[in-house]
């Protein structure tokens, strides 16, 4: 996770959206019309990249590579439409842990990228719920403005304000002379 962005008043901002900008933290700002435009422009990107396949597939027939192949493209296509389905839709809900396998995120990043259908329609999914990782920034956004409040709590008051009226009662003890011992000063019992 990113540092909290601080705003001018010193709390946190809320982090920006893709699509949403900071919309999402009051649904305001056309917010449901944008859910609904990033739900269409997916569900319709999806539908152009089927029937691209769908050409594609054609064009397997027509050069007659055989039952085998063509089966293969197929699963191949389902399994890795899969795989981006549910790492777009996981990526909604959570952040990514830091990859301990560099070549194996780079793997998954090009099965996800074969399977695109599957990542449109996460989005188009996830658009009709919610804008795509609204429930991920609302809980971290949440969780930065209590931990600001908490520190604010703690912090209140000016510190170097409080070092002086200390400083002050401290001066204010010492000349009402809170003694009670006579004679313990310099010329004690002059008069």
């Amino acid at each position: 996770m990113s540092e909290p962005q601080q705003d001018r008043g010193g709390g946190p901002r809320p982090e920006p959206i893709r699509f949403f900008g900071t919309t999402w933290v009051d649904h305001d700002g056309g917010y449901a019309l944008r859910r609904a435009g990033v739900a269409l422009g997916a569900l319709a990107a999806a539908a152009v990249g089927a029937l691209l396949l769908r050409l594609g597939y054609q064009g397997l027939a027509i050069a007659e590579v055989g039952g085998f192949v063509s089966m293969l493209v197929v699963v191949m296509f389902a399994v890795c439409s899969a795989l981006g389905f549910r790492h777009t839709w996981n990526g909604f809900t959570r952040r990514p842990e830091p990859a301990a396998d560099p070549a194996g995120e780079r793997s998954l990043q090009s099965l996800t990228t074969i399977g695109f259908i599957g990542t449109l329609l996460a989005w188009f999914c996830r658009a009709l719920i919610e804008a795509p990782g609204e429930k991920l920034r609302r809980a971290e956004y949440e969780r930065d403005r209590e931990l600001y409040e908490k520190r604010r709590a703690a912090r209140t008051g000016n510190p170097a304000a409080k070092a002086a009226a200390k400083r002050a009662a401290k001066r204010a003890g010492k000349s009402t002379g809170t003694g009670t011992g006579k004679g313990t000063g310099k010329g004690a019992g002059r008069r």
